[in-house]
């Protein structure tokens, strides 16, 4: 009777996302990508398991030392323990890209989810100021964005990295919102929202209940590659100058800091630009290997 029942659960089909964690934790790509994903986020959560140092701890008598046991990765021109730091950077660079991610998909698939649903004048406003920002150049954009915010002077941490995620998600939201719109007018034509809509369901409860979950596995593997994006934009910003800069300790801080004097001191960019690329790819393989689990059509 035990084995009946177990072989009657092993039968029972899967949904989607059960389905897709069948396939996923099958991949050794999947894996690669978790492990180092994990690792960095430790590394942003608790930099004291990874380093002890003070990352503000600046002493120019050590200026563009070599690594050494003392100092994994050297020091940087201003004497700046670079381990330490790119230990410690991993925190803006994470924060940056997860608030990011989130604005741009809560904000542009609320957008495209109403868009799509809806249609008529929302649907053609909505698609128009798309356009508009999809138009603007995104360093262009954000050049403009934080010279404005800049401006008032001196600004803390806290602001510094708000005004680089309000940037990054008021450039980026068009797409989350293209990619929900489109999933969201293939949905509305489906039977179950038709017959929900037949048995005088309200809008509001066929979008939640019925729209919504068939909707969020385009936006959920948009979100996992925007991440790294996002990451990676961050860092291009710093390194023009117009993104994190001190007191905020990034990746992107350090490259900026690091450029000038490369041919010296080339590692005190090669390491955090190494962990930078190592962290955008994790993220771009684990889209890739989410986006294939949830299309059949992939596997």
């Amino acid at each position: 009777m035990t084995e009946q029942i177990a072989s009657l659960v092993e039968e029972r089909p899967r949904g989607l996302f059960g389905d897709a964690w069948h396939t996923l934790r099958h991949r050794a790509l999947f894996w690669v990508a978790v492990s180092i994903i994990l690792l960095v986020v430790l590394m942003a959560v608790f930099p004291g398991l990874f380093a002890s140092g003070d990352p503000n701890l600046a002493q120019l008598s050590r200026s563009r030392g070599a690594p050494s046991s003392e100092a994994w990765f050297g020091y940087d021109n201003q004497g700046y323990d670079i381990y330490t730091r790119v230990v410690h950077g991993a925190r803006a660079s994470i924060v940056v890209g997860l608030l990011s991610t989130v604005g741009v998909v809560l904000v542009g698939a609320s957008i495209g989810m109403l868009a799509g649903f809806y249609g008529g004048w929302l649907d053609a406003v909505v698609s128009r100021i798309a356009d508009v920002f999809v138009g603007v150049p995104f360093v262009l954009g954000a050049i403009v964005i934080l010279t404005t915010l800049n401006a008032g002077g001196d600004a803390g941490p806290v602001r510094i990295v708000a005004q680089v995620v309000l940037s990054i998600s008021a450039l980026s939201w068009p797409v989350a919102m293209r990619i929900m719109r489109s999933t969201a007018i293939a949905a509305k034509q489906q039977d179950y929202v038709k017959a929900a809509r037949a048995l005088g369901a309200p809008s509001s409860r066929i979008i939640a209940k019925h729209m919504l979950p068939n909707c969020v596995a385009p936006v959920l593997v948009y979100s996992t590659i925007a991440l790294g994006a996002f990451i990676g934009a961050e860092a291009t910003l710093s390194y023009l100058g117009i993104g994190l800069r001190q007191p905020v300790v990034s990746w992107g801080v350090m490259i900026n800091s690091a450029k000038d004097y490369l041919r010296v001191a080339p590692h005190a960019l090669l390491f955090p630009a190494g962990f930078l690329t190592a962290t955008v790819l994790a993220f771009v393989m684990l889209g890739d290997a989410v986006r294939e689990a949830l299309d059949p059509k992939l596997r």
